[in-house]
């Protein structure tokens, strides 16, 4: 009874509302699964209404509260249509969990404008355009937990990371920013790093066997990542557990990055 009371006041997040881009696949619903299952009233946001209802079913079947909002990311209009549909749901989010990306990687001599803008509107205005209209308000209520999902293209070079790369440098970077700004008034900003994790954002990668062979021999742990790694993480950073960790980038990548 003394553990479960104590880690239920570590890292219940039962009263707080969540709110997750790109919870309809991936890393994102595996975090969205995990903070609905740890207490929280989650909003999952992506654009496809048959994966959103997917995702949401599942877990109202088991007895958890959460909905869905299907929205266009890449818009600055999308963005703020999408937030205003949120907070209608369960009211002003506690936690933001920003992991809706586009993974558009041609060779950096052949990247044309468009996939520029695409890549820098979805991976990194809307994170920014969500924070902005949600943060403020955290802060003011003295309770926060803001999260993006980068890449290890954020630290180091390999498989053509061109825009998608800069992205996600720029998207730790304005975490520490937020983190900055907000972390006085009880609003932590992090990121959580993955390695190579096997989702539909990486089926460019994942299609080729060998590729995917010698990125698992490059863990520590000697296999690829999966979604479900990143449900404790997601937890700690968005509860009561990390309120001193703030402005950093929690590599959940098997020891990729070590080795």
């Amino acid at each position: 009874m003394i553990s479960r009371d104590y880690l239920s006041g570590l890292f219940s997040l039962d009263g707080r509302v969540a709110v997750v881009t790109g919870g309809s696949s991936g890393i994102g619903r595996a975090a969205a699964g995990a903070l609905a299952r740890a207490g929280a009233s989650v909003v999952v946001v992506a654009r496809r209404e048959r994966e959103l209802a997917a995702t949401v079913d599942e877990l109202t079947a088991e007895g958890c509260r959460a909905a869905w909002v299907s929205g266009d990311l890449a818009t600055r209009d999308g963005v703020r249509a999408a937030a205003d549909a949120v907070v209608e749901v369960f009211g002003e989010p506690d936690i933001l969990v920003n992991s809706a990306g586009i993974n558009l990687r041609p060779p950096l001599g052949e990247l044309s404008e468009d996939v520029w803008d695409t890549t820098m509107s979805l991976n990194l205005e809307a994170p920014h355009l969500l924070s902005q209209r949600f943060g403020p308000g955290m802060a003011e209520r003295g309770f926060g937990r803001i999260i993006h999902i980068t890449s290890q293209q954020a630290h180091r070079a390999f498989a053509q990371s061109g825009a998608y790369g800069v992205s996600k440098g720029a998207l730790e970077s304005l975490a520490r920013s937020q983190a900055e700004a907000w972390s006085p008034h009880g609003v932590t900003c992090n990121t959580l790093v993955p390695g190579f994790v096997l989702t539909p954002l990486n089926e460019r990668l994942s299609s080729d066997p060998e590729m995917v062979k010698a990125l698992a021999a490059r863990t520590l742990i000697g296999r690829n990542g999966l979604a479900e790694d990143f449900a404790g993480a997601t937890v700690f950073l968005a509860s009561r557990a990390s309120a001193y960790v703030t402005g950093q980038s929690v590599f959940v990548d098997g020891g990729f990055s070590a080795h």
